[in-house]
């Protein structure tokens, strides 16, 4: 079926930018159908057990927020903030969610072969960063006191609508269809976007040089969607930004957490959050840039 559709698009009369962006977007569909069918089993039968953990890891929840949020799952980060809120778990242990949060990064990349090598790198810095950094945003802050009352946490949903904490097995098909459409259309549109800019512009020159385009992807990063993280990947995929820059914005991206976050916590809390996020992102990708040369 797959074929007849390629065959059926190499024969409309399109623009070659806009055929390639078609043709890329579709070979990818059945390769994230596998990878978020995986995800989602996943989750229903382990994510319960992660989320208690994270409510009673003491001195170990940075470690285990890290571990836990760096594998993709549907609103880890939207837990987390949750728990946050109400001072369950700390500052640092949240920040380290958020840093090593990878929404559909590595998805992407598992569903584009040639590319998956970059999976390894990612992930080890944002794990290595987050655990550093959680570890001393908490070392140094001053609100250390938890709560132990773990009653009456709100149920966020997390993309797709899809209840992150309280799935049924009828949505381990029908979530990674819905992703599936979801994050194919993301790719679609980006792709396009991509392909046209790069056919009709210098990009260097929007996106400026090794220093300013961690600065621009960390705030980008910041934007409550997973359509961010698909864009920043597709990007250092076709080769539009530097690694430091993608790392930049997939570090300051928490997805829908951030959203949570400023709904839940005190506003001037939350904006220090926000705060201590985009400076360790920004840091972390110039630094990126400098050392690796990317």
């Amino acid at each position: 079926m797959l074929v007849s559709i390629v065959n059926k698009i190499n024969g409309l009369n399109l623009p070659d930018w806009v055929l390639d962006a078609i043709l890329d977007s579709v070979h990818l569909i059945p390769f994230l159908f596998i990878v978020f069918l995986v995800i989602e089993v996943l989750e229903f039968y382990y994510a319960d057990k992660i989320n208690s953990a994270l409510k009673n890891t003491g001195k170990l929840g940075v470690l285990i927020g890290a571990v836990s949020a760096i594998f993709p799952q549907c609103g880890f980060s939207v837990i987390a903030s949750g728990l946050y809120a109400k001072r369950i778990i700390t500052i640092g242990t949240l920040i380290a969610v958020y840093l090593a949060t990878s929404d559909e990064t590595i998805p992407i990349l598992l569903a584009t072969p040639e590319k998956a090598h970059l999976i390894i790198p990612i992930v080890g810095i944002k794990l290595f960063i987050a655990i550093l950094m959680g570890y001393f945003v908490d070392g140094v802050s001053r609100k250390k006191s938890l709560s132990c009352d773990t009653e009456f946490l709100q149920v966020e949903e997390g993309c797709c609508k899809h209840d992150i904490e309280h799935g049924s097995k009828r949505e381990l098909i029908i979530h990674p269809i819905m992703h599936t459409i979801n994050v194919f259309g993301f790719i679609l549109v980006i792709t396009l976007i991509l392909n046209y800019v790069l056919s009709h512009f210098e990009l260097n020159a929007i996106w400026g040089g090794r220093v300013i385009q961690p600065v621009i992807a960390a705030f980008i990063g910041l934007i409550p969607n997973c359509a961010v993280s698909i864009g920043l990947t597709m990007m250092l995929i076709k080769g539009t930004i530097t690694f430091g820059a993608a790392m930049s914005g997939l570090l300051s991206n928490a997805g829908l957490g951030l959203l949570v976050l400023l709904k839940n916590n005190d506003f001037k809390d939350s904006l220090r959050v926000i705060f201590i996020l985009i400076m360790i992102s920004i840091v972390s990708g110039v630094a990126i840039n400098f050392f690796t040369g990317f």
